[in-house]
């Protein structure tokens, strides 16, 4: 007696381990036989997680690889993206002999088998992909998954630096119900491979460019409970050269063109018609570009406000010229500009506009074209006429004579003489303002035309600076 139960002691202590194993046996190496066995021993019990034991933990490994950009929507903050979705796991006890069986390897229905509820967490749409009906099962237990997905995510997009902006997109894929006892995500490939293989499948060569794809395993913790998750971190850098040709270069060449009008001479060019028409150019080219920008209710790219303040440089520029130009042809009716006014654009604004004011001198200058003889001759008759006049009528104002017709003539020629010279004496005086005047209008061209090269030389380095700084981005 004491040899038998030592012997079923030891059948015992054998058996147990390969009890849990549940090899399958196939009555013959064919595909019926092996359907047979899954149908008793796995299709049965598709309802449940294959584990050994509720307490055990199912680990999955996922993997992914981008096969297409489909599109980018700025005014949604969407991303759509076609991936290859990889999913490995084990089911517990499950194996056959592969030279008993007939194959290593056999291709099921996804509905015989339990399948893990992975989703990613930023899903807005339907998935819309074609549908695959089948998995993997290898003779060791272990399940292969493979399947396509049009993933349209959710993704915070800033657009401040387009159109050279780089975009960070996120895929978090997750289990919907099964927390991280029961069901642990583990990164299958790396994120250089996972990078490298999309880039040589990738299938789309549209506006976006793939520039890098990173992972991180993380947790989510919601109610007192922990999820297991896997992020995959889509970094994406959009192709400029569309947007530079289209929108910038242009935008550039009319407003080059609007300050070199500041060289064209008022006195013989309408300067203010050329402005006027630019303006209008300019105006009408970001109406027919207009659906080229993208909209957000949040952030304004920093190309509208290169566009915008274009537009009031040219409308400040217009403004300026038609003041000028008033100066030139009716300053001589202004008053004397203000004192201050004079002070801060003739002194200050004048040196930094490199127009250093002129030093008054104390030497006497003297013409070298003397007026024409006839006009000295007739200022000489006149001057020694008035002088007569203004005899006469001295020793007729002591002694009453009766009135003389010519006495009255000279009189009022007398009067005239003295409008004339009031008449002069004011128009000097007048052309004094006018030069005033006219100098503070040379100064404020000149500010605004160094304004404009300014400000087309920190945008210029602006532009690039950002393209540079997109271009070097490290993969």
């Amino acid at each position: 007696m004491t040899n038998i139960k030592t012997a079923r002691l030891i059948f015992i202590c054998f058996a147990l381990p390969h009890s849990f194993e549940a090899a399958l046996n196939c009555t013959s190496p064919s595909p019926e036989a092996l359907n047979e066995a899954l149908e008793r021993n796995l299709f049965s019990k598709n309802q449940v997680r294959p584990v050994k034991r509720f307490s055990d933990t199912l680990n999955v490994t996922i993997g992914i690889t981008l096969v297409g950009i489909l599109g980018v929507d700025e005014k949604a903050q969407s991303l759509t993206t076609f991936i290859w979705q990889f999913l490995e796991w084990d089911i517990a006890g499950l194996n056959w002999d592969e030279e008993e069986c007939g194959t290593k390897k056999v291709s099921v229905l996804r509905e015989k088998v339990w399948i893990p509820d992975i989703h990613i967490a930023e899903f807005m749409d339907e998935d819309k992909s074609p549908k695959a009906p089948y998995v993997y099962l290898l003779n060791t237990g272990h399940v292969y998954d493979s399947r396509p997905i049009r993933v349209v995510s959710s993704c915070r997009l800033g657009i401040y630096t387009f159109p050279f902006d780089v975009q960070n997109c996120t895929l978090t894929f997750e289990s919907y119900l099964h927390i991280a006892s029961d069901i642990t995500m583990i990164q299958g490939a790396t994120a250089a491979n996972i990078l490298k293989e999309s880039r040589k499948v990738i299938q789309t060569n549209g506006e976006w460019e793939l520039a890098d794809i990173k992972v991180a395993p993380s947790t989510l913790v919601l109610d007192e409970e922990t999820f297991s998750e896997i992020a995959y971190y889509i970094i994406l850098r959009r192709r400029p050269i569309l947007y530079v040709v289209n929108l910038l270069v242009p935008s550039c060449f009319l407003l080059t063109l609007d300050m070199f009008s500041f060289l064209l001479p008022l006195q013989s060019v309408d300067r203010c018609s050329f402005k006027m028409t630019l303006i209008l150019g300019y105006q009408v080219f970001l109406l027919i570009m207009n659906d080229l920008l993208p909209v957000t209710g949040e952030i304004i790219p920093i190309i509208n406000v290169f566009f915008s303040i274009s537009l009031a440089l040219m409308v400040a520029s217009l403004l300026e010229t038609i003041f000028i130009s008033n100066i030139q042809s009716s300053s001589s009716q202004y008053s004397m500009a203000p004192n201050w006014l004079s002070v801060f654009v003739l002194r200050y604004l004048a040196v930094l506009v490199c127009i250093p004011p002129k030093k008054k001198s104390n030497r006497i200058t003297v013409s070298l074209h003397p007026p024409a003889k006839g006009m000295t001759k007739l200022l000489f008759i006149l001057f020694c006429f008035s002088k007569e006049l203004q005899g006469k009528s001295d020793k007729t104002s002591s002694v009453e004579t009766p009135q003389d017709p010519a006495l009255d003539e000279l009189r009022k020629l007398r009067n005239d003489l003295t409008a004339i010279r009031l008449q002069m004496e004011r128009r000097l005086e007048g052309t004094k303002n006018s030069k005033e005047w006219y100098m503070i209008g040379i100064v404020i061209d000149r500010l605004l035309f160094g304004m404009y090269i300014i400000f087309v030389s920190v945008s210029c380095i602006t532009i690039l600076c950002i393209w540079l700084v997109s271009k070097s981005y490290v993969k």
